[in-house]
């Protein structure tokens, strides 16, 4: 078995990845975290293969820790990884195992693989970062909407969480940390600043309601256009379901760039705790849209569009699907490429569908013209 230890296993997404690979036969499940007591206890009530074990990430001797334990893949959910530095996966290439982590922190992701290539190559393991929604499953609806296309002009990706799933305040002090701060997107061909989180536009999925959605920096826009030659845009928007809570955001931007609120992360706990007053306003229902324009196998021009709908307050599980497959993967002895690397390309869309059926979530791919708008495929 797989000796897989979980970095933050009891908490908003790692718990979820733990009761995934709990009852995997070729895992040994390693719940991690600062608290022994809750450890222990998380790791009891998923039952399986799994054990708590107290363990600080950033405390000295940490390599020599997971040595100890003879952990064997590090999967790291503690965030938010906007402001980490490399010490975890250092560690872990030190201590010889492989890693996985959850960031979609943009500079997280997008130096991980110079900055740690090296020596994941020494110790003959792989690493990857940014196994989650963005953009590991976001890079494989790309390629499998446009594959065989002659050339990709443009991406579109929009995440539109649901106002009752549970929200964390680490994840929401990672978004505010670039409320409208200005953020580097790939627009007409060149670079250009646009502020985080403010101007929200209107958004059309195809079993929700239209939302307004606004900027966020994201890994995505830095590694699409170097994955894909020729893109002339790239754009990622968060739409939030009760439109006062976008427009909220749009104001702590405003004062951000006026310089009234220079450290708008500071808000996440007293905004997490006043969120579920707009609950009621909500539903248990969100998605996700990714767009696609470009020239098809004919020559043509072509739009595609790739939706995911996920009710029941289930759409947190999307971003602990891709470290579930990678453990699974490495647990059945299945090769990765050795070194470090961010996490797009590394998963077709295919692999995807066990987990969404696993949770009810509805897909669907649309053919859409720009003068009748979408029709299904």
């Amino acid at each position: 078995m797989t000796k897989t230890l979980v970095l933050g296993g009891y908490g908003n997404f790692g718990a979820r990845i733990c009761r995934a690979l709990a009852t995997d036969p070729g895992i040994e499940l390693l719940v991690a975290g600062r608290d022994a007591q809750r450890a222990e206890a998380f790791a009891a009530s998923v039952g399986g293969n799994a054990r708590g074990v107290r363990i600080d990430a950033q405390a000295p001797g940490f390599a020599g820790t997971l040595r100890e334990l003879g952990a064997e893949l590090v999967v790291h959910t503690a965030g938010p990884f906007q402001r980490q530095d490399y010490r975890v996966p250092e560690a872990v290439a030190a201590a010889g195992a492989h890693y996985i982590d959850l960031a979609d922190g943009r500079r997280f992701v997008c130096d991980f693989p110079a900055a740690l290539d090296g020596a994941f190559r020494a110790a003959g393991r792989t690493a990857v970062s940014g196994a989650s929604t963005v953009p590991a499953l976001s890079s494989a609806v790309v390629d499998h909407l446009s594959a065989g296309w002659q050339g990709v002009r443009s991406i579109d990706i929009c995440i539109a969480p649901a106002q009752g799933a549970p929200r964390g305040v680490a994840t929401l002090a990672g978004v505010l940390a670039y409320c409208g701060e200005p953020i580097r997107v790939w627009q007409a061909g060149r670079w250009v600043e646009m502020p985080g989180w403010a101007d929200p536009v209107k958004v059309e999925f195809a079993r929700m309601k239209p939302r307004r959605g606004a900027l966020c920096d994201i890994p995505d826009l830095e590694l699409f256009p170097a994955r894909h030659a020729g893109v002339q845009s790239v754009m990622f928007r968060a739409a939030l379901e009760v439109g006062l809570t976008q427009r909220a955001f749009a104001f702590l931007a405003l004062l951000r760039r006026v310089g009234l609120l220079p450290s708008p992360q500071k808000l996440a706990p007293l905004l997490h705790a006043a969120g579920g007053v707009f609950d009621a306003f909500g539903s248990a229902l969100g998605g996700m849209v990714v767009r696609v324009e470009g020239t098809d196998a004919q020559g043509r021009p072509a739009r595609r569009a790739w939706h995911i709908a996920a009710d029941d307050n289930h759409g947190p599980e999307i971003p602990c699907m891709v470290a579930i497959l990678l453990a699974r993967r490495i647990a059945r002895g299945e090769p990765l490429p050795a070194g470090a690397h961010a996490c797009a390309g590394l998963l077709a869309l295919d692999e995807f569908a066990p987990e969404f059926a696993r949770w009810g979530m509805v897909t669907d791919v649309t053919v859409e013209d720009p003068s009748h708008g979408p029709s299904p495929v």
